[in-house]
């Protein structure tokens, strides 16, 4: 969070070039103040052209400027802390007032990312009791959180666990593994299938039935046929379907793209209102569909927790891990939600824009303030009224617009999200 208040924001980088010009145009302003009065202030000329060149200096303020930007940054970042809202940097803030586009993993982020086996049918006359000791084996060297779900199951069942040879990850379909010279398989009905592997009819059957009721099913098999399919069921979260009505009422358009089969995915989008779905994704089609929205001009932000989110998160705009998910996908996001409630998502997104707003105010009187008050300062009002500024109150008004931008960025730590 230290990092994130110290960082700079894009505007900062403009506003940084501007104080650069600034600084020679106002001594410009003020020897040309001085020359002016030296010209035509007739007897006093010099004595009142030193007075208007050092009010010029006093009351020119880039101090003003300055401070709009990283003031509003540093009480932005501050307030996402105290709701859970963990900002990386200053960049992230500002542009997620710009989101039109959010996509949503389904495990960990939409649902509660606890899965649980509900069910496994084996084959007909298959060993069970090695057989399981071979999945639990397999599934415990997985870091996916339906493999976790499956050792859980297994440990529970006090199954015993065995040495696999040649064990393999392949991110987004399953896993693999030998034991005793027969290689088996762990993973989707499309990675199954991708194998030539069978799969008997009545195993077919019931894996259809349990993805009606929108269970996810995995597949465990060996060289030629299906052995098992299991049932793994993951409860919606709570407050899913409220954070994506309240993203839909601020014109946010959200998809959610999930590895996982198609009629399960149809069920959990219909569950918490989202149109657009992708079923049976891998984490390369994440990070494609992501450029494909970027290409159109959207821009984009990705919410995710495991590691197959990692590629589209760093190819997204805007970057969101759940706190509870996996540490390489809160290293590659911009932001964390601790809690892993999705309602912290508009939350982060009204702090983006409040902070914006506030930005631009900050801004706009910064500038005022200078070029109502330099001119002031260089004796403008005295042919009309005979009106000189005071140097004195030239350093107070300088002082004060530094305050006023300080105060209206502290109005950040008492808005609403």
């Amino acid at each position: 969070m230290q990092d994130a208040q110290g960082s700079k924001a894009p505007v900062q980088k403009l506003v940084d070039k501007i104080a650069g010009i600034f600084v020679p145009v106002v001594i410009g302003i003020a020897i040309l103040a001085l020359i002016a009065w030296r010209i035509f202030g007739g007897d006093n000329g010099l004595t009142q052209g030193l007075l208007a060149l050092v009010t010029v200096l006093v009351i020119a303020c880039p101090c003003a400027l300055g401070l709009a930007t990283p003031t509003a940054i540093m009480v932005g970042v501050g307030k996402g802390a105290e709701h859970g809202i963990l900002i990386k940097d200053a960049e992230s803030l500002e542009r997620a007032y710009k989101l039109d586009s959010i996509i949503l993993d389904k495990t960990g982020t939409i649902t509660q990312g606890k899965p649980e086996v509900t069910a496994i049918k084996w084959k007909d006359g298959a060993d069970i009791s090695s057989l399981a000791s071979i999945l639990y084996s397999m599934e415990s060297q997985s870091e996916h959180p339906l493999a976790e779900a499956v050792t859980r199951y297994f440990a529970e069942q006090s199954a015993a666990k065995i040495d696999i040879e040649q064990f393999e990850s392949f991110t987004g379909k399953g896993v693999s593994g030998r034991y005793n010279g027969k290689q088996f398989h762990v993973g989707s009905r499309k990675a199954v299938v991708e194998q030539d592997i069978q799969i008997a009819n009545e195993l077919d059957a019931i894996a259809q039935d349990w993805l009606k009721q929108a269970a996810t099913v995995i597949w465990f098999a060996d060289e030629k046929e299906a052995l098992a399919a299991i049932a793994i069921m993951d409860k919606v979260k709570e407050n899913s379907a409220e954070a994506i009505q309240r993203l839909k009422a601020i014109g946010i358009t959200t998809y959610m793209l999930t590895g996982d089969n198609p009629q399960t995915a149809k069920v959990v989008a219909g569950k918490v209102g989202i149109e657009h779905f992708r079923a049976e994704t891998l984490p390369e089609d994440k990070a494609a569909f992501i450029k494909q929205l970027q290409s159109q001009g959207h821009v984009v932000a990705m919410v995710g927790d495991g590691i197959n989110d990692s590629q589209a998160l760093a190819q997204a705009d805007i970057s969101i891990a759940m706190g509870k998910g996996t540490d390489i996908a809160m290293d590659v996001a911009k932001m964390t939600l601790i809690s892993s409630d999705l309602m912290s998502i508009p939350k982060a997104i009204s702090l983006s824009r409040n902070t914006v707003h506030v930005i631009r105010q900050n801004l706009f009187w910064a500038f005022i303030y200078n070029v109502i008050g330099i001119p002031i300062a260089a004796g403008v009002l005295y042919p009309v009224n005979g009106f000189l500024l005071n140097p004195m109150l030239a350093g107070a008004a300088m002082a004060l617009s530094s305050v006023s931008v300080v105060a209206n960025s502290l109005r950040l730590k008492w808005g609403k999200m």
